[in-house]
């Protein structure tokens, strides 16, 4: 239960056709905060070793890395230098220390990709989390420090990236509102009780911050964005009508919950249907902060027209090619014998996906298999229509590999020698496929 996130997006704009630039957290979080796509900072999963079993794995993955450079300039450096007061609570998950990254608070931040200890203390050495009561739920934390920062921040102008570690595993959930969510009628697809517990730390941190706003002046002068890194935990919740959840490269992977609010610029209870992505947010906080942009390369576009209603640019935008690239494996969650994902072994085998309009064309580099999806028809990408659509497929295969040139995508060729076809064969015959 969401009253307080649902009233808040009452207020601004939703987009509806919003992604994350990876299915899965690090490099999600590492466009959003480079404004790039994965070549660029070549965080392409979590770690860099090999995921799954190695007789599943026909190629030779791409093992990237798994810090954001520190030549990479972020969104929050750019801010720092006109003045704002930033700081980053909860996930971090790029590095062991955000504060070098643009930052001059953190609360939590780590390259734990959970919280550190479960959502109850201790937390350890993290920074930030060490005096907290025994009894208090690190979601809680979390939005009192934030609603702290922005009382303690009102003289000058702030930024604050708040990253929740929920709905992140460990599923535990707050013990106070379990009789609450145990009492209620169980959905058809939401049913678990701990995670209705999370969400709702969530909301009631989102009240909290935005009666922080109200009481010190600020709420007119503050843009707020809502946002997620990747698709839902898939044992625990479900994406429907969206294919997939974390990890896969269909919609319940990358297709994400975003909103904006912005008092006296963008129009409240409006709609944008326009795809946009995680990149976008560095020249969009940069145009709104009147930050300059770094000389480094940046693939997003600011989204500010969009939010001001500019229809031209929004007829313009329509078509703008989205790209994700994905050289690695991320293994499943055990076997799940549905169509969730491309087989039962793995969330994710070496790909690269890009949308243009309507169209959405995967490419898997194991076998070169390719799936083209109309997703204004077929949300739920049910119908592979790579061969009865041609002309379509050729066209976004095209845009994917020139693109792929440009950026200087590395796509795994080399065989894995522990490859091994009849365990794979086996392996996935066991799993009901």
């Amino acid at each position: 239960e969401t009253p307080n996130l649902d009233a808040l997006a009452a207020q601004g704009m939703i987009f509806t056709d919003a992604y994350s630039a990876a299915a899965n957290c690090a490099p999600a979080r590492a466009s959003l905060l480079s404004g790039q796509y994965t070549p660029r900072h070549e965080i392409y999963n979590v770690g860099t070793g090999p995921r799954g079993k190695a007789e599943h794995r026909r190629l030779l993955h791409i093992p990237g890395t798994d810090t954001l450079r520190p030549d990479i300039t972020t969104w929050a450096q750019c801010l720092q230098s006109v003045g704002y007061r930033t700081a980053t609570m909860g996930k971090w998950h790029l590095s062991q220390d955000p504060i070098p990254y643009g930052f001059d608070v953190n609360v939590g931040g780590s390259h734990s990709g959970g919280p550190p200890n479960g959502y109850y203390p201790p937390h350890g050495k993290v920074p930030g989390l060490k005096d907290v009561p025994k009894s208090e739920y690190v979601t809680d934390t979390l939005s009192h420090r934030a609603a702290k920062f922005i009382d303690e921040s009102r003289e000058k102008p702030w930024a604050l990236y708040l990253t929740h570690f929920a709905v992140h595993t460990p599923i535990q959930p707050k013990k106070e509102l379990v009789a609450k969510y145990q009492n209620k009628k169980p959905g058809t697809l939401h049913h678990n009780v701990d995670m209705a517990t999370m969400i709702q730390a969530v909301d009631d941190g989102v009240g909290e911050i935005i009666a922080k706003l109200d009481e010190t002046g600020q709420r007119e002068n503050t843009v707020i964005v809502f946002f997620s890194d990747n698709g839902g935990y898939g044992p625990a919740t479900d994406m429907d009508p969206l294919k997939g959840y974390k990890g896969t490269y269909y919609e319940g992977g990358i297709r994400e919950p975003m909103f904006v609010v912005w008092p006296g610029v963008v129009k409240p209870g409006s709609k944008c249907a326009v795809p946009v992505s995680g990149v976008d947010f560095y020249p969009t906080f940069c145009e709104i902060t009147g930050a300059g942009l770094p000389e480094q390369p940046l693939d997003g576009v600011s989204l500010v027209p969009l939010l001001k209603g500019d229809s031209q640019v929004e007829a313009e935008m329509k078509n703008r090619p989205l790209f994700w690239h994905f050289p690695a494996y991320l293994q499943s969650y055990g076997g799940k014998n549905d169509q969730e994902q491309r087989d039962p072994l793995f969330r994710s085998r070496p790909c690269s996906i890009v949308r243009v309009g309507q169209w959405k064309l995967h490419e898997y580099f194991e076998d070169g298999g390719l799936e083209l999806y109309d997703l204004k028809n077929d949300i739920g990408e049910t119908t592979n229509l790579a061969e009865s659509n041609l002309d379509k497929t050729t066209e976004l295969h095209q845009i994917l590999k020139t693109w792929r040139q440009e950026i200087g995508a590395p796509v795994p060729t080399e065989p894995d020698p522990k490859f091994d076809a009849k365990v794979e064969a086996a392996a996935i015959a066991k799993a009901g496929r």
